[in-house]
């Protein structure tokens, strides 16, 4: 279904191509209009179903993400320190 659905339009524009080769005067082109609202037939499909537990679901993939880029970007910070490749001078700190 889905590769018919992605080789579709390339055949209707050969068939408008050919059809506007041979006829000039007919230049209506068709388009298919696929929505995931409504089926063909024009009823509406189903509401989709949620997760229950959608929203911790987030927070358990956001919270770790972000304890562990706050692990590695400190463990950057004080290989570049100790390293001399960057040293943070005590002039940017403005503070009066």
């Amino acid at each position: 279904m889905i590769v018919s659905r992605l080789t579709f339009p390339l055949q209707a524009a050969k068939q408008v191509a050919r059809k506007a080769a041979g006829n000039p005067s007919n230049s209506i082109i068709q388009r298919r209009h696929m929505s995931g609202v409504y089926f063909r037939s024009g009823a509406l499909k189903p509401k989709p179903d949620e997760m229950p537990f959608g929203l911790f679901a987030i927070f358990c993939a956001v919270i770790p993400g972000l304890f562990i880029g706050a692990t590695i970007s400190k463990n950057v910070a004080n290989f570049l320190e100790e390293n001399d490749l960057f040293v943070p001078s005590d002039d940017d700190d403005d503070e009066d």
